[in-house]
C-alpha cells in the first residue's frame, strides 16, 4: 500500500540495526510499528547506497507481527491468492484497489468512534445508557464485516478447490478466460471504492 514520504529518515545498516536520524537513537522493528500506530511518517534507507528500502521494511514488520502469537491478521486463503497474483496482469490495478479498501475500512473506524464519543456523553447518567453504544457497534460490526468480506469476494470468489457452477446451455468455451475476464470487473470494483471513499469524506 502506498505511502506518503516522511520527514524521518530510518538509516538501516549492513549488521542490520536500524538508526532513527530524527531522534539519533538506534531503534527496533517494534519502535518503527508504534511510529506508523502513531501515524508519523518516515522513510527507510539502506546507509551505504542511500536506496529507499522503506517497503521491504514494512514487510519485514508485518512478517514479524503475523509471526506473534494470537496476531494472525491475514488468512490464509488471501495469502494464496495475493501470491498467485504476482506476475499476473491483475497486478497492475490490485495495489490501488487494496490501498482503497483499507481507506474505506480505516473510515468506517474512525466514524464508529465519533459516534459512540456521542452517544456515551460526558455525563455519569449518559454513561449508564448502553444501550445505544452497543447497537452502535453491532452495526459497526456488521458493516465492516461486510466491507471486507466483499473485498475478500475479490481474490477468493469460490471456495477452495471449487469454480463457479456453469449455467444450463453454456459451453465451457463461453466462458470468458481466466487472463481476461477479470480484469474489468476489477477495475470497476476499485471505481466503486473510490466513490464509496469519495461519499464517506462528504
Amino acid at each position: 500500500m502506498a505511502g506518503k514520504t516522511g520527514d524521518v529518515v530510518i538509516k538501516k545498516y549492513a549488521n542490520r540495526r536500524l538508526y532513527n536520524t530524527g531522534t539519533s537513537t538506534y531503534v527496533t522493528l517494534e519502535d518503527l510499528a508504534e511510529m506508523v500506530k502513531r501515524n508519523e511518517d518516515f522513510t527507510v534507507q539502506d546507509a551505504k547506497t542511500g536506496e529507499d528500502i522503506t517497503h521491504s521494511v514494512l514487510t519485514q514488520i508485518i512478517f514479524e507481527l503475523e509471526n506473534k502469537d494470537g496476531q494472525n491478521m491475514l488468512p490464509i486463503p488471501f495469502l494464496r491468492q495475493l501470491i498467485a497474483y504476482y506476475g499476473d496482469q491483475m497486478q497492475v490495478v490490485l495495489p490501488t484497489f487494496l490501498e482503497q479498501s483499507m481507506q474505506a475500512f480505516a473510515k468506517e473506524q474512525e466514524r464508529m468512534r465519533e459516534q459512540l464519543t456521542a452517544a456515551f456523553g460526558k455525563t455519569p447518567m449518559d454513561m449508564m445508557n448502553v444501550s445505544a453504544p452497543i447497537k452502535l457497534v453491532e452495526e459497526q460490526v456488521r458493516r465492516n464485516t461486510e466491507m471486507l468480506q466483499n473485498a475478500m469476494r475479490m481474490f477468493t470468489p469460490f471456495p477452495l478447490g471449487k469454480g463457479p457452477e456453469p449455467e444450463a446451455g453454456e459451453a465451457a468455451s463461453d466462458k470468458p478466460s481466466k487472463d481476461g475476464g477479470g480484469l474489468d470487473e476489477l477495475k470497476e470494483q476499485i471505481a466503486a471504492m473510490q466513490r464509496k471513499l469519495d461519499s464517506l469524506d462528504k
